[in-house]
């Protein structure tokens, strides 16, 4: 049987992108790893004692991984509370085996 090999539509090639952009840091994927591990909220101020960058940093980090929605924000007065999400989290490694033409597993939505 000879199939057309067809690259990944453009739109999906886009998100995935964005995630591997995302976790193309080495703090970033340490921040990741902290919340996906705690498995509760944490504050700014808990995160940065944890992994030792400055508020700052830590701040822009967490806005580019809530841009992929692999990190939740939630406000609370004047505190923000972050924590992983699972469900676009769990939607990642779908993306490496459809990026690498791997079968797909069932995903499951990834809102």
């Amino acid at each position: 049987m000879n199939e057309k090999l067809e690259p990944l539509e453009r739109e999906a090639a886009e998100e995935y992108a964005g995630w591997f952009r995302a976790l193309a840091d080495a703090t970033r994927i340490q921040i990741v790893s902290l919340l996906a591990r705690r498995r509760e909220p944490m504050t700014v101020g808990e995160i940065v004692a944890v992994v030792g960058i400055g508020q700052s940093t830590v701040s822009h980090h967490l806005k580019t991984l809530s841009e992929v929605r692999f990190v939740l924000v939630e406000h609370r007065g004047t505190s923000s509370l972050y924590r992983i999400n699972d469900e676009c989290v769990s939607c990642f490694p779908t993306a490496v085996d459809v990026v690498m033409g791997n079968p797909v597993p069932a995903m499951p939505a990834c809102e």
